[in-house]
């Protein structure tokens, strides 16, 4: 079970499940890297395991080490078990480790070299699975609902035409041994148009702090994804990732036209609350992108504004930040390093 958010990290590896280890090993790399590997994910597991990297707590470096090592052990031994077989993989592992970890990592490598066949679709929703393969030949539906769990076979059943369902019945009651190369051909079918169909449809410490960083460095269909799928469980997170992922400094990193755009829709009053703690370069790039009267307006404002609450500034800025994150959702700015450069056409 992933961690609840502010619970301790236990001190070893063998009280950890997939995802909190996918978190963890994400938190040991770069976050260029770890952006790499969120984007080679599944969405539903890059939001499972952003959710958990946004929860981590303080991890330590023995804990962390120890997650590095099984994960290139793991790798290591699926390589071997394809090339050499699973009793090479095994013997590998019995000679590299104690005989408790030899034994987890080796049930881990036949969980995934002698997996269930259609393992891949047990996961997905009744609806979308008959979506999908509804319109397959009955035998193929037949094989697919007899690798199924009973339940979930039961709901694709009531979904088929009643000719259909006739025909996969008949075919399911009179189905014998299958040969295991019939099964993987179909499984490996199906999985590769699934795959395809949806490609085309669409001491450290973790935290969301962390989240934040990382996203930053995925492409902006990643983040959104990924953004709307934690959204929908825990709105709060999600606020609190966004204000993080692009904060009123970050403004620097929007062109001239971009940021002319942003001035349209801040009154002058809001603007000189929000510049009262703003870096001289930050100032000193909005200055430039209004007119020479306009900015020197808002100088003369600053210097006879006097003392301001913190929170009075902070508010200015947040609401600022939500009109640029506005206009770069609509297509309207292009913020550097934020995934957009790519499809500016010069």
């Amino acid at each position: 079970m992933p961690m609840r958010a502010g619970e301790k990290l236990p001190n070893t590896i063998k009280e950890l499940d997939g995802v909190t280890k996918a978190a963890i090993l994400l938190l040991t790399l770069d976050h260029e890297a770890a952006g790499a590997l969120l984007r080679e994910l599944s969405s539903d597991m890059a939001e499972e395991v952003t959710r958990e990297l946004a929860s981590l707590g303080e991890v330590s470096s023995a804990l962390a080490a120890e997650v590095v090592e099984e994960f290139y052990t793991l790798r290591l031994a699926n390589k071997y078990s394809r090339e050499g077989g699973l009793d090479y993989a095994t013997a590998l592992l019995k000679d590299s480790f104690d005989s408790s970890t030899a034994s987890r990592l080796i049930s881990q490598i036949q969980t995934q070299v002698q997996r269930t066949p259609f393992a891949f679709l047990q996961k997905a929703e009744s609806e979308n699975l008959l979506t999908f393969i509804q319109d397959e030949h009955p035998q193929t539906i037949a094989l697919i609902v007899s690798h199924l769990p009973h339940s979930k076979a039961s709901e694709i059943l009531v979904g088929l035409p009643e000719q259909k369902q006739i025909e996969v019945v008949r075919r399911v009651a009179n189905m014998e041994q299958t040969n295991p190369s019939v099964i993987r051909e179909v499984e490996s079918g199906l999985e590769s148009r699934l795959s395809n169909m949806l490609m085309n449809s669409v001491e450290k410490v973790g935290g969301v702090g962390t989240v934040a960083e990382v996203l930053n460095l995925c492409d902006r269909a990643t983040e959104k994804s990924i953004m709307e799928g934690i959204e929908a469980e825990d709105p709060d997170m999600v606020e609190q990732i966004r204000r993080l992922m692009f904060v009123f400094e970050d403004i620097i990193n929007v062109d001239g036209k971009g940021i002319q755009a942003v001035l349209k829709e801040v009154d002058n009053e809001e603007l000189t609350i929000a510049l009262k703690t703003a870096s001289e370069s930050l100032k000193e790039k909005i200055f430039s992108n209004m007119s020479q009267r306009a900015a020197e307006l808002i100088q003369e404002d600053m210097e006879y504004m006097g003392p301001v609450r913190l929170s009075d500034v902070e508010a200015a800025q947040q609401r600022i930040v939500d009109i640029v994150r506005r206009l770069e959702d609509a297509g309207e700015i292009i913020i550097a390093g934020r995934g957009g450069e790519k499809d500016i056409v010069v």
